[in-house]
């Protein structure tokens, strides 16, 4: 029987890391097709070209994911972040999405998607400070693209 040493960090090694990941993702690559995952973004930019926004998934076949919706705070309230989720599902179901999902924290905007559609599919509590955490969908219709 062979010897073992199991190491334990704070951070996140590098090396270590990349051979993690490395094999992960070879395993990954042997059971499903992830090399059919595509980014997809969108952006929102002032008069003078600054980015002020974004939103930032992918998608897998009918699937997908927004990742990150974020809005500079000195434009927040003026509708940017609705037109962004808007435009990036646009885009997505261009390519054939139907079936959306994110996830959220409490502090963060559940609220705000729950008006655009999304509802709570599950929801995990438990995290520090009375944070909970969402997982939320939402299904396009046949005319939405």
């Amino acid at each position: 029987m062979p010897h073992f040493r199991i190491d334990s960090h704070d951070g996140l090694p590098a090396d270590e890391c990349a051979i993690v990941d490395r094999g992960l993702g070879e395993f990954n690559d042997q059971a499903a097709p992830l090399h059919e995952v595509q980014p997809l973004s969108c952006f929102v930019r002032d008069g003078a070209g600054r980015v002020v926004g974004g939103a930032i998934g992918r998608r897998w076949g009918e699937l997908c994911e927004l990742q990150q919706l974020w809005v500079d705070a000195a434009h927040r309230g003026q509708g940017l972040g609705v037109r962004l989720v808007a435009e990036f599902e646009r885009h997505a179901a261009r390519k054939g999405c139907r079936s959306f999902y994110l996830e959220t924290l409490s502090f963060q905007a559940p609220e705000f998607y729950r008006k655009l559609g999304y509802r709570v599919a599950f929801a995990r509590s438990g995290y520090p400070h009375g944070i909970d955490k969402y997982h939320m969908v939402k299904e396009l219709d046949g005319d939405a693209a």
